[in-house]
């Protein structure tokens, strides 16, 4: 059965309904249960703790690779030890099949 991590995104240009509130629930139980639904269910977040700041560039610069070979690209908050990751897909106002396919990628790189 295939998972999350290994889909692919496909082209969001809108004209897609974004994720209801049941769907979206159901699509969280695949994700690590650190993601929390946030911005009444139109947005995914994480927060990360790293060890020290090379870490988490590292962690930083895998998802950024991620991001850019699937072409969804997250809202990143970083600091010294710490990445905050927020997904929402801004063309259909809310969630995407797009933003739990790359949490699930994110997930991976953990």
């Amino acid at each position: 059965m295939e998972t999350l991590k290994d889909r692919k995104c496909a082209p969001c240009e809108g004209g897609v309904r974004p994720h209801d509130s049941t769907s979206a629930a159901g699509m969280m139980k695949l994700l690590h249960p650190d993601w929390r639904l946030v911005e009444d269910g139109k947005a995914l977040r994480r927060d990360l703790k790293f060890a020290d700041f090379w870490r988490t560039m590292s962690f930083v610069n895998a998802l950024a690779h991620v991001a850019n070979t699937e072409d969804h690209h997250p809202d990143l908050e970083i600091g010294y030890n710490y990445c905050r990751i927020r997904f929402s897909t801004h063309a259909v106002g809310g969630l995407s099949d797009n933003d739990f396919i790359c949490a699930a990628k994110a997930d991976g790189l953990v």
